[in-house]
C-alpha cells in the first residue's frame, strides 16, 4: 500500500546550526514531526542530537523530498 504525498514522512536539511552546534549537525537530514501548532508559528519539530524532539525555526531547515526508497531507508534506521 502506498502513502499519498500528503501522509508520506517529511525531510529536512539543516541549513544553519548557528547557536546549536551540538543539537543540529549542518547538512544533515532530519525527519520533521507533525506539530501544527509549531508550523503556525513558523517553527519544525525534528528529533535533534540529544535524541529529544524539539523546535525549532523552520528558516533553519530546507524541506527536501526524497526517492521512496531512501525513506524508507531512513524510517527504518529511526
Amino acid at each position: 500500500m502506498t502513502r499519498s504525498k500528503k501522509n508520506r514522512a517529511q525531510f529536512a536539511v539543516c541549513i544553519d546550526n548557528s547557536g546549536y552546534p551540538a543539537s543540529l549537525e549542518l547538512h544533515k537530514i532530519y525527519r520533521l514531526l507533525p506539530d501544527p501548532d509549531a508550523a503556525k508559528d513558523h517553527d519544525v519539530r525534528i528529533v535533534d542530537e540529544s535524541g529529544e524532539d524539539y523546535v525549532y525555526a523552520a528558516n533553519r531547515f530546507v524541506t527536501i523530498e526524497l526517492p521512496r526508497a531512501i525513506e524508507q531507508i531512513l524510517l527504518k534506521a529511526s
